[in-house]
């Protein structure tokens, strides 16, 4: 049915692997992201080097000392702040960094300008590696509890670096060593846990209730150097999809997002967004690097499943379907003479190794082939709006058999498919 010609349909190929995500996020390992046309580099307040950042616990502690004055103000932004803001944590990223050794520049500071210092060549000669490490603060990020025993919710990319540590600072500026208990291979969520007792948690609102206009407030480590920072915004958009992409040069699909003009700065990631009910509506994740006031938070809907996976298993557990595809618009429809207008059509992707079916998943064993359209899944149509293919997978647990409405060669048919635990090997 489709040959090399339709290149056009490969260009838009957005999904790898077809997974169990949530609340309609993107599913799979991006092969070629399709960008909301705001985005081209944005991606989640990367944890950057900030000088200050040692400063942290002491301005916590600076900043908390109404902490457990929860009386309400009449103010209700106040109010759900004042809710909110003692399950919000702060996350230190330490690492062993090289020890140098360093000489006195004979001429004082005379030729030192901000931005530029003159380095003299026995100075750089003597400025080498020492040979020795110490441990530094290197960046930061932002959390909140969701479980009194120290269960803790925050972005992925504030945790992604294998080789660092990671510290808890509380509100009340006690200090923690935190554990990964998890890690989204999709979505940009973590869980970590401190060994702590009766903290004080969130209350986790409804994101599907959500609508454009509501006010919202974010609270996060701004900067990673001033902690329990409030900005307050309004819903600017629900369900969009962008790409965002770090500065090491990935990138990542989002798909269902909150967009957000509350300001969210290096730091914030991972920080709650919250209604004036003082309940947490999504999870603090992207800003735009081109516009102004265009921040994303991932739906707190979708984050449950994550916390309520880690609890369950002790690890994030994803379902697992093994496809690349590429949804079916009527535009698709009508440039390519497709018979359907809906569903989604299974493609290899752009690279040599990027099958259309991955061998070995559910779907291979299922017998799903390159250029079969999958309609329906349980008797709900695929639309690519409420009905995502991703998000009806993620609705499921391993081991749950779903039935596919599959047109394959022209003709109808029904394949039972037992879904897996995705390996993020």
């Amino acid at each position: 049915m489709f040959n090399n010609k339709h290149d056009n349909l490969r260009g838009l190929l957005v999904v790898v692997l077809v997974v169990g995500l949530l609340s309609g996020f993107a599913g799979g390992i991006i092969a070629g992201n399709i960008s909301s046309g705001l985005i081209s580099q944005i991606f989640k307040s990367w944890p950057q080097l900030h000088g200050n950042v040692g400063k942290i616990g002491s301005q916590n502690q600076n900043l908390n000392g109404a902490a457990g004055q929860n009386a309400a103000t009449g103010d209700p932004i106040v109010d759900a702040v004042k809710k909110v803001r003692p399950s919000v944590v702060s996350v230190i990223i330490s690492k062993d960094l090289p020890v140098y050794n360093n000489t006195t520049n004979p001429f004082g500071d005379i030729f030192n300008f901000p931005g530029f210092q003159i380095q003299f060549p026995q100075q750089q000669q003597q400025n080498q590696n020492s040979g020795q490490t110490e441990k530094k603060e290197i960046g930061g990020g932002t959390g909140f509890i969701v479980s009194s025993d120290g269960t803790i919710l925050t972005n992925k990319h504030v945790v992604a670096d294998t080789t660092a540590e990671y510290t808890v600072i509380t509100n009340d500026g006690k200090k923690y060593p935190a554990k990964i208990l998890g890690t989204d291979p999709f979505d940009d969520l973590a869980v970590l846990k401190i060994d702590a007792k009766n903290l004080p948690v969130v209350n986790l609102g409804d994101s599907s209730k959500l609508e454009v206009g509501q006010t919202v407030i974010a609270i996060g480590n701004a900067l990673s150097e001033f902690p329990n920072t409030v900005t307050r915004g309004i819903i600017s958009g629900i369900g969009r999809e962008v790409t965002a992409g770090d500065p090491l040069g990935g990138s990542e699909s989002l798909k269902g997002v909150i967009q957000t003009d509350a300001a969210i700065n290096p730091g914030n990631s991972g920080g709650p967004l919250i209604s004036l009910n003082g309940e947490v509506i999504g999870v603090n994740t992207a800003t735009s690097q081109q516009g102004q006031n265009i921040s994303f938070a991932i739906p707190i809907n979708s984050a449950k499943k994550v916390v309520d996976s880690v609890k369950k298993y002790g690890k994030i557990v994803r379902p697992y379907l093994g496809i690349r595809y590429t949804p079916i618009t009527a535009d698709i429809a009508k440039e390519n003479n497709l018979s359907v207008d809906y569903g989604v059509i299974i493609l290899r992707g752009t690279g040599k190794t990027d099958l259309a079916v991955i061998p070995g998943s559910p779907a291979d064993k299922a017998g799903l082939l390159e250029n079969d359209i999958i309609l329906e899944i349980d008797g709900k149509k695929i639309d690519n709006k409420d009905n995502d293919l991703s998000s009806i997978i993620g609705q499921h647990q391993p081991g749950d058999t779903v039935t596919l409405k599959v047109l394959s060669k022209g003709q109808e048919k029904t394949i039972s498919v037992k879904l897996e635990e995705y390996k993020n090997n």
